[in-house]
């Protein structure tokens, strides 16, 4: 049966027997992840009347092969009009589901000896290209130097705004941010540098602290030896729409998701398109800061160091991507400058 393996997998997960293929343990994020396509796939099974397996083939037997890879077969189409239509689901979402099923698939063969492998290649992963928000050099320079509009801000959008503006300095998650503390300070005589071991990758970062994020840490210190506020992500994402709105920062963009193979456009609760402002976000953080360096010229090498990501990041070369159509719009802007002679 299928199900009782995921739940052992799970459970390898959460003990670490399982393991990513550097060594380092699956992070709850994941494992959270897994627990839920559990309950999806035991709706699944319940709702459909699909009964879900994996078997063990007895060698070459092509009349067992041919019969297991069918069944696969129906499996991914089922399961995927399951996802789209019943659950509402985006192509993206669906990918997740079944990029999750072919580790499953994997662990399945590895630990427990039943071959996998020639139905797993049945099992397609559907992706979209999702747009990136970020904040661009001049957003992101008017947050912190605008004195006028910080003094317009309340306490709590001021710190949303320290703790954004830090965020998108140091391109750390959120969840790396929350925990840090004086100790991953370190002042020399060349600067102060903060030093982090990231929870996800668990890649060791350090990053020479501007002059303006100092500042930040000073006012936003705390007792207890944190270095930013406590604040849930619920409430930061909340003050970050409500701060970019504030910031005027108000234009439409629209929301769009792949389902079934077409775009289809999300509203927000009261049947509007989304402005730039409603897609605010503790990701916005990490996206500003990392497409801020590559804006600015920083080596792709280095912004990797910093960021996490690996040489071959797919993710990655999507902010390349954009802060090149930004580097072509300026270089554009120059030369027409020349052109008229300015």
């Amino acid at each position: 049966m299928l199900l009782p393996l995921l739940h052992q997998f799970i459970a390898d997960c959460r003990k670490g027997y399982r393991v990513l293929p550097n060594g380092t343990r699956i992070n709850e994020k994941s494992v959270k992840g897994y627990e839920f396509l559990a309950k999806i796939l035991a709706d699944f099974q319940k709702v459909e009347k699909f009964k879900l397996r994996v078997r063990q083939l007895n060698g070459n037997n092509s009349a067992e092969n041919l019969e297991e890879r069918n069944y696969w077969r129906k499996f991914y189409i089922e399961f995927s009009d399951y996802l789209n239509y019943d659950r509402n689901y985006s192509d993206n979402y669906i990918g997740a589901n079944f990029k999750m099923i072919k580790a499953l698939l994997n662990y399945i063969d590895k630990y427990h000896g039943i071959e996998t492998k020639s139905y797993n290649e049945l099992l397609y992963v559907r992706t979209e290209t999702i747009p990136i928000i970020a904040l661009f050099p001049a957003q992101l320079r008017f947050l912190i130097f605008d004195l006028p509009f910080e003094q317009t801000l309340s306490e709590s959008l001021r710190r949303t705004k320290d703790i954004f503006v830090f965020g998108s300095t140091v391109a750390l998650r959120f969840s790396d941010l929350r925990t840090l503390t004086i100790h991953n300070l370190n002042k020399t005589d060349f600067g102060t540098y903060l030093k982090v071991k990231s929870k996800k990758t668990a890649t060791d970062t350090t990053v020479l602290l501007p002059d303006y994020a100092i500042n930040i840490l000073n006012r936003l210190a705390y007792p207890n030896g944190t270095l930013l506020p406590k604040i849930s992500l619920f409430d930061l994402n909340k003050n970050l729409k409500k701060l970019f709105e504030v910031a005027g920062w108000t234009e439409p963009i629209g929301k769009f998701r792949m389902k079934d193979g077409k775009p289809i456009e999300h509203k927000t609760k009261n049947g509007k398109g989304f402005r730039f402002c409603d897609m605010a976000s503790s990701h916005v953080m990490r996206r500003t800061a990392i497409t801020n360096m590559l804006m600015r010229g920083v080596p792709e090498n280095l912004v990797r160091k910093i960021s996490g990501h690996s040489p071959l990041s797919k993710e990655f070369y999507r902010y390349v991507a954009l802060s090149q159509d930004y580097q072509d719009t300026q270089m554009r802007k120059m030369y027409d400058d020349i052109a008229k002679g300015n």
